[in-house]
């Protein structure tokens, strides 16, 4: 074991690790041995070879075809890896490689362990033909069947093209590595070809372009080194798998500690724009809040942190961008977020300022309605623990949607600064009173229509809202609420499954 170990490690020459180096990054196996624990990791089948002889690779049989695959642990808590090697044939996908990819998955999903790919790889091994087609389509299916047993993240290191792509796109989470790592189904050379664009592979396909335009990409990293770091941080909030509970860490911060600055996050004029996150991160533990696709529909934050050391899963609407309104990228965000957290049984805190759909033929011809039905399909299939906080607006069908006490939610607060209507009390008069005639005369029906409507007591007095609570009431009524909820059992009616609005 020993020497086939150092015989697949001495494939690659010093120039090549140089080389590697010298674009700056790392080579598969110092990828896999940053990321696990000091000295736990396990590598499998470091001796498998090619079995191809066409096109003068039977010539050259690397150990290990380009793959490493092994188990390992991450603050002690184990799990599956494989690290493409981009100095063995460029990393490309053999059908050995993928024999040795399903290889640990299908164990990971025995066991019931989570599994991280770190992906470098030129495409498929086209010497191969059609063997390396069938073995990504095996990858693909390990994939699907892995989605909702145990957690999957793709980091990208370097080129992800062609049908590479879909194995990433059909793992949890993605993320990529500025510069060095790209994503696309064809690249700039075909895009020039077949539309006359000219586009470089960082604008087509760049950890930019996936993280803040596309939403392809969970997060993106300056380096591999701090990609890695972030990646162990993040794998301590998953759970293995979507029966172990959410993972347990000893904490200091109480639920009765002082959260008074709470009282004076909300403006007082209802038009103005304040950051969500000043309402999360003192509700939350101190410290524990890792938000996901920062970039992307700036209009949701959705993020992990932790209530008590326990996991939970966070989605706010964020004012401080398009005044939190509901759009198609932020209800697909916050969509796929909400059903990683049910099917991992982690608890989701809703916070919800939102004063309803972006209007306007580009969303409406874009399908919003489609598109918002995600999220709303979402919510209502969720049956763990489901928390709202309403701040201030919650306007029209986006107050339904938004984890609403309709849609099964558990327990629905809302502040003093609360408005819960149809819609604002300046487009409400305008429909109501439409033949008003002066302007004096509308202001003083919005006035009555703001101070009927515009609060939480209506909502309140029909059982909708549980409670209408002080700002700084919420953290240790959200912390009580889950150890009371932790068991809860709630089901939905027998079927082969349901039909998204994809």
């Amino acid at each position: 074991m020993l020497s086939i170990r150092g015989v697949a490690r001495r494939w690659a020459s010093e120039a090549a690790i140089k080389k590697q180096h010298a674009r700056h990054k790392l080579t598969a196996m110092e990828r896999v041995k940053l990321f696990c624990d000091e000295g736990s990791f396990r590598e499998r089948d470091a001796g498998v070879v090619h079995n191809c002889t066409d096109f003068g690779l039977g010539k050259t049989h690397p150990e290990g075809d380009g793959l490493v695959t092994g188990t390992g642990t991450i603050h002690g808590r184990p799990v599956y890896v494989f690290s493409q090697d981009f100095m063995v044939l460029g990393g490309s996908m053999s059908g050995t490689n993928a024999q040795k990819m399903c290889k640990i998955m299908d164990e990971a999903m025995r066991v019931g362990v989570p599994i991280v790919g770190l992906n470098d790889s030129g495409g498929a091994r086209i010497q191969e033909g059609i063997t390396s087609l069938a073995g990504y389509a095996d990858v693909f299916l390990r994939n699907t069947m892995a989605s909702g047993v145990v957690p999957q993240i793709s980091v990208i290191m370097g080129p992800c093209a062609g049908g590479a792509v879909y194995s990433p796109a059909l793992t949890d989470f993605t993320f990529m590595v500025q510069d060095n790592s790209f994503m696309f189904v064809t690249g700039p050379d075909v895009v020039k070809t077949v539309t006359h664009e000219v586009v470089s592979k960082e604008e087509l396909g760049g950890a930019n372009t996936h993280h803040v335009k596309s939403g392809v990409s969970h997060g993106s990293f300056t380096n591999e080194i701090e990609a890695l770091q972030k990646l162990r941080t993040f794998y301590s909030y998953l759970p293995l798998n979507n029966k172990s509970g959410t993972p347990v860490y000893e904490h200091s911060d109480s639920r009765d500690r002082d959260c008074s600055v709470l009282n004076r996050v909300i403006p007082p004029e209802s038009t103005q724009a304040y950051d969500m996150r000043s309402v999360i991160l003192p509700v939350i533990d101190e410290g524990s809040w890792y938000e996901v696709q920062p970039k992307y529909a700036k209009n949701i934050l959705t993020g992990f942190a932790r209530m008590e050391g326990k996991t939970v899963a966070v989605i706010a609407n964020q004012p401080e961008h398009n005044a939190g309104v509901l759009d198609i990228d932020s209800s697909t965000k916050a969509a796929r977020f909400v059903r990683f957290a049910d099917a991992f049984n982690i608890p989701i805190i809703t916070f919800v300022d939102v004063p309803g759909f972006l209007p306007g033929t580009g969303q409406e011809w874009g399908g919003i309605i489609r598109h918002g039905a995600k999220l709303l399909y979402a919510y209502c299939e969720a049956t763990v623990p489901k928390i709202t906080v309403i701040t201030r607006k919650a306007y029209g069908g986006a107050y339904d949607v938004m984890s609403s006490k309709h849609i099964r939610g558990d327990m629905n607060y809302a502040w003093p600064t609360a408005e819960i209507a149809v819609m604002g009390a300046k487009g409400a008069c305008e429909i109501i009173h439409r033949n008003v005639k002066t302007a004096e005369e509308l202001e003083a029906k919005v006035t009555e229509y703001q101070d009927k409507f515009c609060t939480p007591t209506e909502a309140a007095k029909k059982g909708y809202i549980d409670a209408v609570i002080k700002p700084s009431q919420t953290r240790k009524l959200i912390c009580e609420d889950l150890e009371r909820l932790k068991d809860k059992a709630s089901t939905n009616p027998w079927k082969k499954h349901g039909n998204i609005p994809l």
